[in-house]
């Protein structure tokens, strides 16, 4: 792995022409994707360019309300990563700006597509089908089956033993209850996450906290992205992921400048490197293996194959709306996060 790292890294250094080298002055960014990811992409950029990066990384729920907190006053100027409904409900909040990368043509439908919706205010980096994470060895040694459909997750003998984020702090979450809404129908899905409740022992804040706690032992059984699976197997937890029978949603992870960038030439020069098939490499090195938006990317064999995932006709724009992603997470809280075990 961190040969890989190294490559990379090289391989990035030696590109002169992606960035200008004597580009100076600081960067800040907020990150939303995995810990190694982010540090790998500030690391990076920062050598090559000479631009100082300052980076915190963020849920995209938490992140979504410092910027929001900070329309006044940006104190940032780039937001990388995790889930894209709130990106767009940002777009929509006109906190962030028109941006059309000349490298838009070499991205796949789906990057183009949010990009479009989000008038070109965010732009889609990556795809993640939802799914579930599962520890055979701890299912085993409970006696219980791997849950294959949405239908399996809410039976009785998996009672205490699933894990999935809080939708009002994680991107991954609230894609989850989105996704069980258009699977289901609004009826069903909140009837459906009231009976599911009963089998969650714990909502973590970050997205990543379901799978981590597969990983350790602590669930047997997450509603994740699927994507961190492979990271997790390769670190050598017993973690495997599945997709349900019924269909699923996926995220489109995306990255905008915020409206009002005290750096903003420093931020398209990021945007243009981030949108790059060698930068965007650093998703597997960091164990992340979500699908890449330039079509260049090289291939990674633990990428999901999407043509083969029932997914579903998810809507972004409608799901990452402000009103409707405030009335879903509303009504999450006030009718499933309130019920008794």
């Amino acid at each position: 792995m961190k040969a890989i790292r190294r490559n990379l890294a090289a391989g990035l250094l030696a590109s002169a022409a992606l960035v200008s080298h004597a580009q100076e002055g600081q960067l800040n960014i907020i990150c939303s994707v995995q810990a190694d990811w982010c540090n790998l992409i500030q690391t990076t950029f920062s050598r090559t360019t000479g631009i100082r990066v300052n980076l915190i990384n963020k849920s995209t729920g938490e992140a979504l309300a410092q910027i929001s907190a900070e329309r006044n006053n940006p104190k940032t100027d780039v937001w990388f990563g995790g889930t894209g409904d709130p990106h767009l409900q940002a777009a929509e909040q006109d906190l962030t700006q028109v941006y059309k990368s000349p490298a838009m043509s070499q991205l796949h439908p789906w990057a183009l597509r949010q990009a479009d919706q989000a008038q070109f205010k965010t732009v889609g980096i990556y795809l993640g089908p939802l799914g579930f994470a599962y520890n055979p060895e701890l299912l085993a040694k409970k006696k219980l089956p791997v849950p294959r459909s949405w239908a399996d997750l809410i039976k009785p003998i998996y009672k205490g033993e699933l894990q999935m984020a809080n939708p009002a702090t994680s991107g991954g979450a609230y894609t989850a209850v989105a996704t069980m809404v258009q699977l289901m129908g609004e009826e069903k899905a909140w009837n459906y996450m009231a009976q599911l409740h009963k089998n969650i022992s714990a909502y973590p804040r970050s997205g990543e906290g379901p799978i981590k706690a597969v990983s350790r032992g602590e669930a047997s059984v997450a509603i994740s992205f699927i994507a961190l699976g492979p990271g997790e197997k390769a670190a050598g937890f017993a973690t495997e992921t599945l997709t349900p029978a019924e269909g699923t949603g996926a995220e489109i992870g995306s990255m905008s400048i915020i409206k009002g960038a005290r750096n903003l030439d420093n931020a398209k020069r990021f945007y243009e490197w981030a949108l790059t098939p060698q930068a965007q490499q650093f998703a597997t090195a960091a164990r992340g293996f979500q699908v890449p938006s330039h079509k260049k990317a090289p291939p990674d064999a633990r990428i999901p194959d999407i043509s083969k995932i029932k997914l579903i006709n998810y809507d972004y724009a409608k799901y990452g709306s402000t009103a409707v992603r405030r009335a879903l997470i509303t009504k999450w809280e006030q009718t499933i996060a309130t019920l008794p075990h």
